[in-house]
Formats: structure tokens, C-alpha cells, sequence
């Protein structure tokens, strides 16, 4: 199986496909490389397409209306952006912007949802995909409105380690070259708040921060953290 096969098949709402309807995709794909800080597509803009991550990570935001970054999620390999987008005339509701230089796949919606009514295995992957995104912005609306901004940075930190960490003699490193208003905008509250919650953080030794990268030195009792 060729490499782009198989990077698609590493995508939630294609790895149920069978090799021959992948390549079906893969002839609708059109691949672009961005680099660091390039913008994707902008909130507002016409929702033409879907774009999946083949390499690198991009952070997806929406701006308040006092101007203010709120970021939504950050996505590594094999995720799927703007699929809200697709069998819909919307337009994005949110601004995707590369925080390591990604190469990216997109295909035009117009062409997805031509293969889909040919295709209800493809069809039902979809509907999976999308029903998890919803489930789970459904879940970090609950956390922003239920939980304190202690418990909110420290649950931030540990997906954070379970999707990017890298274990080392220092602990479990996060290179994603976060500034303190990312982490404020990740966590949806305000740099000196943020600041002062990884402060409190460090003087419990459960993180430490080297330049703009992170390390959770004690994943165990951070966890412990947010069940008291």
C-alpha cells in the first residue's frame, strides 16, 4: 500500500475504508505544505473544503468580540479540520493556524459529498467522526462552565501530555513552543490568570517549564490534582 494510502487510512473518518475506495480519495486530494504561523483558512470564509494533517500541528481558535484568541483545540497527524463544513453552505467557524510546519491534504467539499452518495460505508464514517467532535465540544463548554481555572489549566496540561508529551529523563516533555497567552487562551481565561495557576503548578513541583516548552514532572499527582 502506498505512503498516502496508508496516511489516509491513519484518518478517523477513513480508516474503515477499503484500499480500493481509498484511492478514490486520494485522487481528490490536493496537498499543500504550510509553514510555521501560516493560516489555513480564516473564521468567516466560505467553508469550501476539509483538510487532514499528514504531518505537524496546527491550533484551531475563534476571536471574542473584544478581540481576544480563544483556542479551541490543538491538532496533530491524522486529524481532520473543518469537517463541520461539509453537505453544509457554511461558512468556517473557526481560524486554523500552523504551530509547526505541516503538510496538509484537502479535498473540496463538492467532491466528498459526490463519492459519499456512492458510498454509505464512507457515508456512516463520517456521521461517526462528526457525532465525536460535537460530543466533545459539547464536553469542553461543560468544563469552561463547571470548572475553576486551576482545575481547567491542569486538565488542559494533562491532554496536552497524553497527545503530544514525550517521556524523558525530566519528565514528560511538551514541545509545542506554547507562550503563557496560549495556555490562557487554550484554558479560555486570561494570561495573568494563567500564569499565576502554572506558578502555582511549578511550586508544587508537578511542572516545570523550559522556555516555551512544558514538563509535567509528576503526571501521577497532577491528576490527583483535578479529583480532589
Amino acid at each position: 500500500m502506498e505512503k498516502h494510502i496508508i496516511a489516509l487510512k491513519r484518518i478517523p473518518v477513513f480508516s474503515g475504508l477499503s484500499e480500493e475506495q481509498l484511492i478514490k480519495i486520494s485522487q481528490l486530494e490536493i496537498k499543500k505544505k504550510y509553514p510555521k504561523g501560516s493560516i489555513i483558512f480564516n473564521e468567516g470564509d466560505k467553508g469550501e473544503s476539509f483538510f487532514y494533517i499528514q504531518s505537524g500541528k496546527i491550533k484551531v481558535y475563534k476571536t471574542s468580540f473584544d478581540g481576544r484568541e480563544i483556542i479551541l483545540n490543538i491538532f496533530g497527524e491524522g486529524a481532520i479540520l473543518a469537517e463541520v463544513t461539509m453537505f453544509n453552505d457554511i461558512e468556517y467557524p473557526a481560524t486554523a493556524e500552523v504551530i509547526e510546519d505541516a503538510e496538509v491534504g484537502m479535498i473540496y467539499n463538492r467532491d466528498i459529498e459526490k463519492m459519499v452518495l456512492e458510498n454509505r460505508e464512507l457515508s456512516l464514517q463520517i456521521i461517526k467522526v462528526l457525532t465525536r467532535r460535537l460530543y466533545y465540544s459539547q464536553m469542553n463548554v461543560k468544563e469552561i462552565a463547571l470548572n475553576d481555572t486551576y482545575i481547567r489549566t491542569a486538565k488542559v496540561l494533562i491532554n496536552l501530555a497524553k497527545e503530544y508529551g514525550k517521556l524523558t529523563n525530566k519528565g514528560i516533555e511538551i514541545h509545542l513552543g506554547m507562550t503563557r497567552q496560549d495556555i490562557a487562551n487554550l484554558v479560555g481565561t486570561t494570561r495573568e490568570t494563567a500564569t499565576r495557576v502554572m506558578s502555582q503548578l511549578k511550586k508544587k513541583k508537578l511542572i516545570d517549564m523550559d522556555g516555551k516548552n512544558i514538563i509535567i514532572k509528576d503526571l501521577g499527582k497532577l491528576k490527583e490534582e483535578i479529583e480532589e
